[in-house]
């Protein structure tokens, strides 16, 4: 089929849920959310997905509120938060102190990606209570949305050191995110010290890319092999000798890879690229799909679990890149791939209206589109 053929068989699946859903109702597919087949919920997601907002929110609030099914409230609320609007805040509010984890987790996730600073108070509260290794997490990344608050800072910068090694990794992580050049000297002792949250932090002072950093992170050199590769990408990310830094990582990478008996290795090149490619390198993500494409299956699982993890925090980056690619089907099956590992359905559901709209925004018969609807595609959205 070609392109146009392939933007026009879109445009109709897009607008009517042509693909075989044509009898589906909403209320059908509400309860089909929590189907033991996987394809008929994904169906079932998929043609509520391409109901008006109109139709599709009071909807789905109805059954976040109300349904007995906790994973059909669950699946609702991410369908509905894809929506957004007055309907998905108010239902994510009304959520945040539920029994069922996964609500929490996604009501987090929304403030994460919509901060208000009104909430900062009820979030530093939650955080007291909070246990859940499945919740926390979305949470602290929450309350990282607002780390100009002093408060907030504060609470951040302590919990580097205290707590569960699963939760300070979760604080080192979001700090990473955030770019929180005001939290180096914690990270960087952190990063100094071997243990189980070394990486991490070598990983956070990567994507901070402050040359504060560099004399630390330089005495790590030539200290454990394994950790190589990831001392390597934060060096580069201070422009020290970048492109040289970059060059032994993806090599190291390449080598792993097809040694087939170190994957210690690859994981750790995987994570130093995908460090680099969060903050902006478009060499790294490249040569990470790249490796990918090609890899055994071990080997690109750990890959791939990269390159989901960045299509979900950066989908506009990803999205552009892939617009690059002569491989386009390859490199959405590592995406793919990615996704079936993580199961993390709020932010498969952002990367999907990501790509809708950058569908419904890109001129017919584009390159944009046409990625775009091989995303959808190859993803089932």
């Amino acid at each position: 089929m070609t392109r146009c053929g392939v933007a026009a068989l879109a445009a109709l699946v897009l607008t009517t849920g042509a693909w075989a859903q044509s009898a589906l109702t909403i209320e059908t597919a509400i309860s089909q959310l929590g189907d033991f087949d996987y394809n008929v919920r994904t169906a079932a997601s998929g043609f509520i997905r391409r109901l008006s907002p109109d139709e599709a929110r009071p909807m789905l609030a109805q059954t976040v509120a109300t349904h007995e099914d906790g994973y059909v409230r669950y699946r609702a609320l991410v369908l509905l938060v894809g929506f957004g609007g007055r309907e998905a805040r108010d239902t994510v509010l009304g959520v945040m102190e539920d029994e069922n984890d996964r609500l929490r987790a996604v009501a987090y996730g929304y403030f994460t990606h919509e901060p208000d600073p009104a909430m900062v108070p009820r979030l530093l509260e939650a955080l007291d209570a909070e246990t859940s290794e499945f919740v926390r997490p979305a949470l602290i990344r929450a309350l990282a949305s607002h780390d100009g608050n002093p408060r907030v800072r504060q609470r951040l910068l302590a919990d580097i050191d205290r707590g569960v090694d699963f939760f300070r990794g979760a604080v080192i992580e979001a700090l990473g995110e955030r770019r929180a050049a005001y939290a180096l000297e914690p990270l960087m002792a952190v990063a100094s010290a071997p243990g189980p949250l070394q990486d991490d932090a070598l990983l956070a002072l990567t994507r901070i890319g402050d040359a504060r950093a560099l004399n630390a992170v330089a005495a790590l050199q030539g200290a454990d092999s394994e950790l190589e590769p990831m001392v390597s990408a934060a060096a580069a990310s201070f422009d020290e000798n970048r492109a040289e830094h970059v060059a032994f990582v993806s090599e190291t990478l390449a080598f792993a890879v097809t040694a087939g008996d170190q994957r210690d290795l690859v994981r750790s090149a995987a994570a130093g690229l995908g460090a680099l490619a969060s903050a902006g390198d478009e060499t790294a993500l490249s040569t990470l799909i790249d490796v990918a494409v090609g890899a055994p299956s071990a080997e690109r699982e750990a890959l791939a679990l990269v390159v989901g993890m960045l299509a979900m925090r950066t989908p506009e980056a990803m999205l552009a890149h892939l617009e690059t690619r002569a491989d386009l089907a390859d490199a959405v099956l590592v995406v793919r791939d990615g996704f079936d590992m993580l199961d993390e359905d709020l932010e498969e559901e952002r990367f999907f209206m990501t790509a809708r709209s950058t569908y419904w925004g890109a001129p017919e018969g584009s390159t944009a589109r046409y990625v775009s609807d091989e995303l959808i595609r190859v993803l089932e959205f």
